[in-house]
């Protein structure tokens, strides 16, 4: 073990203000990691040239240079150092642009709840710790094909040996993929989470948009690349309403005015420019720009027609309108789950494709894709070494622990803390173990 690994971690806190910078670190000096402190963007550069930091976090409004210029340096300087942003609600379009240019990991309201606050930075320091496994795992790898290209050929036995070796290296490396897969699941659902930010129930809907639109898709066999795609389009097929009026955000399309109609018809484009510039999120932009088009070609933003619209998005029109007649976005009227199936029967063939109607009808029937082999607990079952089967979020909506996450001791004292003291029920799913019964 070097003397990295026994170290304590240390954290980079940021801001300009000290009564906050003196907040912080009598909240986070108890958790046996090692605060630095600093009053500006130019002073933790300062400090990153010379002290081995394993997370930053920086509030967004400072003068000079600001958490996002901040977090930008750090990562085009320090890409394997975390980053955690503290903004405030006003400050959408700077979060936006911190996610853009400093890829975080992750961002905090202000003001900041203890616990999650500090939920977030031990997830931070668990993620930096794996990528550093990772690292090494990736290192071994290269290291151990260039000792079996080197050994003789006829030394059959540790030919055999090595083999032996790289299985389970491989195996190891497949696992990292699945975290690192499940870690790119977890950065759009942080994206998604923004929209929480400007209220209108929006996040909720997107999940359960999402979910039908992931069970159609299944059922047309569209193969677990574009099932993906389409899943993750329908968490963010929403987002280029960020930038609407809060009253707007709130009223059905049928009530608006004919300048916020105009401005609505846009959503779909703002919200493919927002996700052109992340190259992996290419197929899925495109998604997100034609799910209002109909087959008929009566849709927008570009009125295509039959087979002009992608699979895709039609899916996501179909799931999106299912849902959105329930929640009063389309009128005044919210509908029931029988009428809003109604209304999609009605439009089989012309707003669309038959197909894609049928599919949708068998998905209703569908229990929740990917249903874990799991047991509810509450917040005093729940055991270190368990693993979370769904995502935990806070009575809020908001993400508190993605699924996969493995327990420790002191996550589980915080979150007896916080369910104890605020009196909150928490839903937390936990695996079974294989063979395991209820």
């Amino acid at each position: 073990m070097s003397a990295e690994d026994t170290e304590p971690p240390v954290v980079l806190f940021v801001d300009d203000e000290p009564s906050i910078l003196s907040s912080l670190r009598r909240l986070f000096r108890p958790q046996g990691y090692r605060v630095l402190l600093a009053d500006s963007g130019k002073a933790a550069l300062a400090m990153l040239e010379t002290e081995p930091v394993d997370l930053v976090v920086s509030d967004m409004r400072m003068p000079e240079m600001d958490g996002a210029a901040l977090l930008e340096k750090v990562r085009e300087r320090w890409p394997t150092v975390g980053r955690v942003l503290l903004t405030g609600y006003a400050d959408i379009g700077s979060t936006v642009a911190a996610i853009n240019r400093g890829q975080i990991h992750r961002y905090i309201a202000k003001p900041w709840d203890d616990r999650e606050l500090l939920m977030c930075v031990h997830d931070g320091l668990e993620r930096r710790r794996l990528e550093k496994e990772n690292r090494a795992l990736l290192e071994l790898t290269r290291t151990q094909n260039e000792e079996l290209q080197s050994l003789n050929t006829d030394l059959a036995a540790r030919v055999k040996a090595r083999t032996s070796e790289l299985e389970q290296v491989n195996a190891m490396l497949e696992t990292s993929f699945s975290q690192l897969q499940e870690n790119f699941l977890l950065s759009i659902n942080v994206f998604s989470g923004l929209i929480e930010l400007r209220g209108g129930g929006l996040a909720g809907y997107s999940r359960q948009v999402a979910d039908l639109a992931k069970r159609t898709a299944r059922r047309l066999n569209v193969g677990p690349a574009m099932e993906e795609d389409i899943y993750v389009a329908g968490l963010l097929h929403e987002v280029g309403k960020i930038g609407f009026p809060d009253a707007m955000l709130r009223k059905p399309l049928s009530a608006m005015a004919s300048d916020e109609l105009a401005l609505y018809r846009r959503h779909t484009l703002n919200g493919e420019a927002a996700l052109l510039p992340l190259g992996r999120l290419q197929r899925v932009a495109r998604l997100v720009r034609s799910h209002h088009e109909r087959i008929d070609g009566k849709g927008f933003p570009d009125a295509l027609s039959g087979e002009e619209v992608p699979l895709g998005a039609q899916i996501l029109s179909v799931a999106s309108d299912y849902y959105a007649a329930q929640s009063g976005r389309m009128s005044l009227k919210r509908y029931s789950a029988a009428e809003a199936h109604s209304l999609i029967l009605g439009g089989a063939g012309s707003r669309y494709e038959r197909s894609v109607v049928e599919a949708f009808e068998l998905a209703l029937q569908d229990e929740p894709i990917d249903k874990p082999l799991d047991r509810e607990l509450a917040a005093h079952e729940v055991m270190p070494g368990m693993v979370l089967s769904r995502d935990l979020l806070s009575p809020q909506g908001t993400l508190l622990l993605a699924a996969g996450y493995v327990f420790d001791a002191r996550v589980v004292r915080q979150l007896r803390e916080f369910s104890g003291r605020e009196g909150v029920k928490l839903n937390i799913f936990v695996k079974l173990p294989e063979g395991g019964s209820k």
